[in-house]
């Protein structure tokens, strides 16, 4: 009986914190953020390097040389596997899920770190808002613009590229100096 009462909670406090987020991400939503009109996905997988983020508190522990890796499975979802040294020379991995939010474009995708009894908690918004014709760099956004990171497919970027991003940056809402750079080849003797 205790057990059925505690699953019934937990599905109650799960549904009030998911209509609670709907209800958020609805309204940071009319903020009108655009994203790219098209990601082709089977060039999208594989391996980014982080090259500036904004400062967020999930990411606090990485020093350095962050990679995101993405991977298409077959269900349609995407396998993410984040990864950085952290302050005790050790690599930090972080494994999650991202689906697709929009289909017609595949550019408004959703993120989620945290599974419990194999459901996905605590989505959040993904959203490429920036990428290179190669593919050579993406920048990732969300409608609140509290969260942004810049990727590239090497560990650094050309002059014409951080011009280019800049200027995404400014058209999308984002004030560029707010991004943080991010320091690759670390050495992890610290």
């Amino acid at each position: 009986m205790i057990m059925i009462e505690r699953i019934i909670n937990l599905k109650l406090l799960l549904f009030y914190t998911l209509f609670s987020f709907s209800v958020v991400v609805i309204a940071e939503d009319q903020q009108g953020l655009e994203t790219v009109p098209q990601v082709d996905l089977v060039r999208y997988q594989g391996r980014w390097f982080e090259i500036a983020r904004l400062p967020n508190r999930f990411q606090d522990q990485c020093l350095g040389n962050v990679t995101a890796n993405y991977k298409q499975l077959d269900d349609g979802n995407i396998e993410v596997i984040n990864r950085c040294l952290d302050e005790q020379g050790k690599m930090d991995e972080a494994k999650g899920i991202a689906r697709i939010i929009d289909r017609s474009t595949n550019a408004k995708l959703e993120v989620s770190f945290v599974s419990l009894l194999g459901w996905n908690l605590f989505w959040g918004d993904y959203w490429v808002v920036g990428l290179g014709d190669s593919y050579e760099y993406a920048i990732i956004g969300e409608p609140s613009r509290k969260y942004g990171w810049i990727l590239s497919r090497s560990d650094h970027l050309s002059m014409e590229n951080w011009g280019d991003i800049q200027q995404i940056l400014i058209q999308t809402g984002y004030d560029p100096n707010d991004f943080v750079q991010t320091k690759q080849k670390v050495s992890a003797d610290l």
